[in-house]
């Protein structure tokens, strides 16, 4: 049985990374991304569950996650998966449609978390290398916006029924809530504030908020701390301060959380980048 590995890659000055990775045993806790999420699984195949359906992604897939879309993932059977993963910032993806469109296009959205598209693997194979293989920023950037235009023209579509279905009450108490936890997510938070603060029972808040953005407010606010604990690990703080500083108990329970989350431990996301 081969060992699990990865790689990861992060750009120094853009919200640009890329991870390579085999998993047999390794199994992700259910997270999301801020960024746009798109890869392809070079080989075997991947089972996770996401907007309440379970999917697997075959070699040859393409996988096409919108920022904060819930998901988790492990190996479909006992052979494992290889797959590659670029995650691109909302601001990137949306500078390059509105750089082709001459005008403001808004953000696209995904409908499906896996698409069989021969056409988009390959370009996503090509950028993925490229960033992991050291081309050269201009080489980087042309396919990046080759794939960005190809993925938004062949696979994306208008927002996904699961939240086009939500009521504008419960979208109104998640959105309450999201700003509460974004504004400060190391503060020690109740059930009890957020439902004063929104004037809904405890029920009602935590149903809006899992119905919209698919996972409970806490696991949201564990997310915002690891995402703090990203950035200050890419500043060149030390484990113990990133976790310290994140909200984290110490540094072995941000360890924890990262790797189950990203695959990776805060050691290797460091080791990716330029401090």
């Amino acid at each position: 049985m081969a060992q699990d590995w990865s790689r990861y890659w992060r750009s120094p000055d853009r919200s640009l990374e890329a991870m390579y990775a085999h998993f047999t045993r390794h199994v992700y806790h259910r997270h999301s991304h801020e960024t746009y999420s798109f890869g392809v699984t070079e080989e075997g195949s991947q089972a996770f569950i996401c907007r309440g359906a379970a999917h697997t992604s075959a070699a040859g897939m393409v996988m096409a996650f919108n920022p904060d879309d819930p998901h988790d993932g492990h190996s479909a059977d006992a052979l494992g998966f290889t797959y590659r993963m670029v995650h691109i910032g909302p601001e990137l993806v949306t500078g390059v449609l509105d750089d082709m469109a001459g005008r403001e296009t808004g953000a696209p959205l995904f409908p499906r978390p896996v698409v069989r598209d021969p056409a988009l693997a390959t370009g996503l194979r090509a950028l993925h290398k490229a960033l992991l293989g050291g081309a050269s920023a201009l080489r980087r950037d042309e396919l990046l916006t080759a794939v960005v235009s190809s993925i938004v023209r062949r696979a994306a579509t208008r927002p996904v029924r699961a939240r086009e279905a939500t009521s504008a009450d419960a979208r109104h108490v998640a959105e309450q809530v999201r700003s509460r936890l974004r504004d400060d997510p190391l503060a020690d938070v109740t059930a009890d504030d957020l439902a004063a603060m929104t004037g809904r029972s405890r029920f009602t808040v935590y149903r809006a908020f899992r119905s919209v953005y698919g996972m409970p407010p806490s696991d949201y606010q564990r997310l915002l701390r690891l995402r703090t604990a990203r950035e200050l690990i890419a500043q060149g703080r030390s484990l113990g301060e990133a976790a310290a500083e994140a909200g984290f108990a110490d540094q072995s329970h941000l360890t924890r959380w990262f790797v189950r989350c990203y695959g990776i431990s805060p050691g290797e996301y460091r080791a990716a980048g330029p401090l």
